[in-house]
């Protein structure tokens, strides 16, 4: 009889520790849905988007709490057993005195093209992952982003991801974006050099550099299943992940820079004077192009 109340209670903790979280997030003002809105479980490298419609599924144990986000609205971290609907405020943004300058577009050149020809294509997850873009006094004279470049590999037709722009905070880290909208961009089947056009957004290249990331969106769209029989054991599995896979390239980089668990994360390595050294590291192929 203990053996069985044991095995009972056993059971009951295993469905505690992980479940299949349901909800939808909104806009507070509107109540409009809010598509495409990055989930995280506090703290760990598991993640999820919101579809369309709003509607979300993560999984996670019901006391863990959930970080909500999306572009235009502040950030809210909401117990995962009461996130059945979250209600997100929008944010008001701070206006800057607008310059009106002439884009002429008769110059371009490109910047961050790496030396190695090997790529390597990842999946990173749900985290967002960065590559940093020092400013350089020569881009005085094409100060303006023109297109950015993403290589993938994606097994489907039009997987949707978003591109971020992040400008540098005072810690060096990832800081506020510099769009007021997503930049959210669908590329097709196979192996693609994928150019995306910044025009309208008469965005500039900031004098302390910028970061830019890809996030992967976790929904039905992008989601590929496969099965794999084990024949050991004969035990067939489903395995899912999420299109497309971003290129990698392996660059010499002292500090890497990545988005998990609803904050961001600096990883460094150290030699024994304990002073940072630079190592390979494999980061996303992502170029930019600026004009005058």
């Amino acid at each position: 009889m203990q053996k069985k109340r044991l095995w009972i209670v056993l059971l009951l903790l295993s469905f505690c520790a992980s479940a299949q979280i349901k909800g939808v997030v909104k806009d507070s003002i509107t109540g409009k849905p809010i598509p495409f809105a990055n989930i995280w479980v506090e703290n760990e490298n598991s993640g999820s988007s919101t579809e369309e419609d709003g509607e979300f599924s993560i999984n996670s144990s019901s006391n863990k709490n959930l970080i909500f986000s999306a572009l235009g609205f502040e950030k809210k971290t909401v117990k995962a057993s009461l996130a059945h609907e979250v209600k997100l405020s929008p944010k008001s943004y701070q206006l800057d005195d607008v310059v009106i300058l002439k884009k002429k577009e008769t110059k371009i050149i490109e910047i961050g093209k790496s030396k190695n020809s090997i790529y390597q294509a990842f999946d990173n997850g749900p985290r967002i992952d960065v590559k940093y873009f020092p400013y350089l006094v020569k881009y005085q004279k094409t100060k303006f982003i023109k297109q950015v470049t993403v290589e993938t590999d994606s097994k489907i037709e039009g997987a949707l991801f978003k591109i971020h722009f992040f400008s540098v905070n005072e810690n060096g880290f990832p800081g506020d974006e510099l769009l007021t909208k997503d930049f959210l961009v669908s590329v097709p089947k196979g192996v693609v050099k994928n150019i995306f056009s910044l025009s309208e957004y008469n965005l500039r290249m900031p004098k302390n550099g910028l970061f830019v990331g890809y996030e992967k969106l976790i929904i039905e769209r992008n989601k590929l299943e496969t099965t794999a029989t084990n024949y050991n054991t004969n035990v067939t599995s489903v395995k899912t992940s999420y299109a497309p896979l971003v290129l990698y390239s392996l660059e010499e980089r002292e500090i890497m820079y990545t988005f998990s668990g609803g904050k961001w994360n600096k990883e460094i390595q150290y030699n024994i004077a304990k002073l940072p050294v630079k190592r390979m590291v494999y980061e996303p192929s992502i170029n930019l192009i600026l004009t005058n």
